[in-house]
């Protein structure tokens, strides 16, 4: 016992030494490849209309055309190309509010098309895509950043990809390529998804694992839903409902919003339901893209192997990034919900109040529309402390682009850290907030989000995360 207590000592020593910040620099933008089976419902084109406001957030690699489970033997690029060309008629008025939004050009010359096969049927010999190709090219590519393979439909162009390589490549340059690959899933929208986690049990992996069960049972299960989920018969309480209703899509995204805004459908089933796998990447100083387990707008996830349902298409035989749980007040109610689909509706309002700006650029000069805060510190991310010890969190210099003013909020992401504690924060509606480091015996991290809005039209709200390592 003595010797597992050290033990237990010396790792978590060790774990907590090395912690990354939170967010991903802006210099070093996400390179991304989406693989969508758009026109398989309306949800995957509204996805793209939101994706394309963003697309200065990331390096753009690839946007290619799949089968699904809803859509098993043909793809619709031809959508793809429509909204494209709705976002030739904004991106220049896009790039009066903030820099580098790829030219459609671009975009149009990265858009492919993958096997018009289902599932593993489109994996093997002689089942090569422009798609696959795709990606092995991008892969390949003298790039040290990660791709982050962005799966809203079924992922066997990508599966056909580590298929071919695994033939073709050393096994030293196979391993090279799936350090450099990363994957969120929403769902498992075909069979090549658990083959892959499978056969590379070494590749980065977000996903809700299973498929559509009994209609659509399964995917009430899944993180990704709480974008909007109690869209199904309001099955999933908490969060903001009136910022996902059709009337509040029509008014901020559908219409008056220029060509890009008329190309969002109505709602079917979902709304977004492929829009988290982006929201996550997008540079708002919330999360880490590496530690999918520090949240994000587009949910929160830890590392284990869940067990079987009867939605998987097969038992899972090794840990990937899955559902994780938070507590959260909603307001809306004044009750405490706990769930996974809560570590995305927790941050709604603030995502579709963002969303709702960019629609503005799409039509608005830069002094009729409201932009992002930037947040500071005044202070590292990081702060060292003992227990018993009283810790200062200080905003400072912060600032508006248009001169709003800002009102400040701290929040202690308890899930997210060791401690088993509920901290009592002091001043938490201030830039400078305090608390008291709790006593637990061994090394704690203390997770904090500092979350910085503007009471422009619609507010915007930008983050710092602080982790705060007791010793």
């Amino acid at each position: 016992m003595k010797a597992f207590r050290l033990f237990t000592s010396l790792f978590l020593i060790l774990f907590y030494t090395v912690i990354p910040v939170y967010a991903n620099p802006a210099e070093s933008k996400p390179r991304v490849i989406v693989l969508t089976d758009i026109e398989n419902e309306p949800d995957d084109a509204e996805s793209l209309v939101r994706f394309l406001t963003y697309a200065n957030h990331f390096d753009v690699e690839g946007i290619i055309a799949t089968t699904s489970v809803w859509l098993r033997n043909k793809t619709a690029e031809w959508r793809i190309h429509e909204i494209l060309e709705a976002y030739k008629e904004v991106q220049p008025n896009l790039l009066k509010h903030e820099a580098d939004y790829p030219s459609f050009e671009e975009l149009k010359s990265k858009t492919k098309v993958g096997i018009p096969k289902y599932g593993m049927k489109g994996v093997g010999e002689g089942q090569d895509s422009e798609g696959s190709e795709w990606i092995i090219k991008a892969l390949k590519k003298d790039d040290p950043r990660p791709l982050w393979v962005l799966a809203w439909g079924g992922p066997n162009c990508l599966a056909q990809a580590l298929w071919k390589l695994e033939q073709n490549e050393s096994a030293e340059d196979l391993e090279k390529y799936l350090n450099k690959l990363r994957v969120y899933t929403i769902s498992d929208q075909d069979d090549s998804g658990p083959w892959m986690r499978r056969t590379f049990p070494d590749l980065f992996y977000i996903c809700t694992p299973g498929y559509a069960h009994n209609g659509r049972e399964g995917y009430h299960f899944a993180t990704w839903s709480g974008i909007s989920g109690d869209q199904f018969h309001g099955r999933f309480p908490g969060g903001n409902r009136e910022v996902i209703s059709k009337e509040w899509i029509r008014e901020n995204i559908q219409e008056n919003h220029g060509p890009l805004g008329a190309e969002y459908p109505d709602v079917a089933y979902l709304m977004e339901g492929d829009t988290p796998s982006f929201l996550y990447l997008i540079n708002n100083g919330l999360g880490c893209s590496e530690h999918p387990d520090y949240g994000s707008w587009g949910g929160r996830y830890e590392y284990y192997t869940p067990r079987t349902e009867k939605y998987f298409f097969e038992p899972e035989t090794r840990p990937l990034w899955t559902n994780a749980m938070d507590e959260v007040y909603s307001d809306v109610d004044q009750q405490y919900h706990t769930g996974n689909h809560a570590t995305i509706w927790r941050w709604r309002e603030a995502f579709q109040n963002d969303f709702a700006a960019r629609m503005d650029w799409c039509t608005k000069g830069y002094e009729q529309a409201n932009h992002p805060p930037v947040v500071a510190l005044a202070h590292k991310e990081v702060i060292e402390t003992t227990e018993g010890e009283k810790v200062l969190l200080q905003a400072e210099g912060c600032s508006d682009p248009d001169g709003d003013m800002l009102t400040y909020r701290w929040t202690y992401y308890r899930e997210v850290g060791n401690s088993v504690y509920w901290l009592k924060l002091e001043n938490e509606d201030a830039a400078e907030a305090s608390f008291t480091a709790p006593s637990m015996g061994i090394p704690q991290t203390l997770h904090f989000i500092l979350a910085v809005t503007d009471d422009g039209e619609p507010a915007l709200t930008r983050y710092k995360g602080v982790i705060v390592k007791v010793k």
